[in-house]
């Protein structure tokens, strides 16, 4: 099964912004900024794993991730330099920043 891997620079920005509005979503592009390649698996984030899969998926399908299959394994890795190169400092930005929930009066 091959899984779409789109360009980054065919990617609408919105497509992009959309990918990492969501907190789940930051936190799994937060885990893979540490560097290297995680297996799908291994990120938990307290959902059920088709949601796991569906938010891996929505970060694949705009740009900011590449998976891997090995077997019966998916692993998952940050497209960092591409996405620095096409978007300088997007992800600096939004990985510096708070994402803890805030209770509005």
């Amino acid at each position: 099964m091959e899984l779409e891997e789109p360009e980054l620079r065919d990617v609408p920005v919105t497509n992009v912004l959309a990918a990492l509005a969501d907190d789940v979503r930051l936190q799994i592009v937060r885990a893979l900024a540490a560097g290297g390649e995680y297996s799908c698996g291994s990120f938990e984030f307290g959902v059920s794993k088709a949601t796991r899969s569906h938010h891996l998926k929505v970060l694949r399908e705009a740009g900011l991730t590449r998976t891997r299959a090995a077997g019966t394994s998916r692993y998952v890795r940050l497209r960092r330099e591409e996405v620095d190169r096409l978007y300088p400092g997007l992800l600096d930005a939004v990985l510096n920043r708070d994402i803890t929930p805030t209770t509005r009066a």
